[in-house]
């Protein structure tokens, strides 16, 4: 029998007994995922939260999803349990005030100037112009967008996943048309918002929220440092969420 009989074997059986030890067994086998997971949230947290706090969170997300897991919807489980991993930590990291409100303004002053100079200029503002904007140096200018990317974790698709968890047991959301033309029409406005990004900053944005890669696997493909690469995501969640119209609500933690 091999690895995948035996995974499934598991699920079957803990699906009919919810025997504790099983359960310890899907958690030992599962609990790389969260170390994943943990290093794709490096791109928007960084420094800000200590690595094993965050693992910690995640653990509480895997053992949700074991138990929330019907193994058979025939839905894949590591789809599943990502969403509840990425899910703990975000809300565990809410509870917490983790973003200070005085950022969540000063976030919200920097997006709106930044969209008001963009479309005065008729291009993308420099620091510089920000700065002056903001009436603040460069260097807090440059600080401002990497802290402001903290507030969003930008991937349309994945926030689609999420508010389709209940078609994990329920296909209706699918089958709505108003809902389906929503989805359309955000995935239509992503992949223009997109398209007007730089290349460098497309090729983050793609690499990260596509290919499904962490910060470090970036930096090597692209051969600059993991702090450039921020830089870069930093800058392009700005530009992003200038483009989303009434969507970038959305992408807030």
């Amino acid at each position: 029998m091999n690895n995948g009989d035996n995974l499934n074997k598991l699920w079957k059986t803990y699906a009919q007994n919810k025997d504790p030890a099983i359960k310890e067994q899907l958690i030992v086998h599962y609990a790389p995922m969260i170390k994943y997971v943990v290093g794709r949230l490096g791109m928007h947290i960084g420094n800000n939260a200590d690595h094993e706090d965050l693992m910690s969170y995640g653990i509480f997300g895997l053992i949700d999803a074991i138990d929330k897991f019907d193994f058979n919807k025939g839905v894949k489980f590591e789809t599943y349990a990502s969403l509840r991993i990425r899910g703990a930590i975000i809300d565990s990291l809410r509870a917490m005030d983790w973003i200070p409100r005085t950022l969540r303004q000063k976030s919200k002053q920097l997006e709106s100037v930044y969209s008001d100079l963009e479309n005065k200029l008729g291009r993308e503002p420099s620091d510089e112009e920000l700065a002056k904007s903001l009436s603040i140096t460069v260097d807090e200018a440059q600080e401002l967008i990497k802290k402001s990317s903290l507030m969003s974790l930008i991937s349309l698709n994945e926030y689609l996943e999420v508010n389709h968890d209940a078609a994990f047991a329920d296909n209706s959301t699918e089958q709505n048309p108003e809902a389906m033309l929503d989805r359309k029409q955000m995935q239509d406005m992503l992949t223009q918002a997109i398209e007007g990004l730089r290349d460098n900053e497309r090729m983050v944005v793609t690499l990260y929220y596509f290919e499904e890669l962490t910060l470090k696997e970036i930096s090597k493909i692209m051969g600059v440092t993991e702090s450039r690469i921020s830089q870069i995501h930093s800058k392009s969640i700005l530009r992003l969420r200038t483009r989303l119209g009434k969507y970038r609500s959305l992408l807030v933690i």
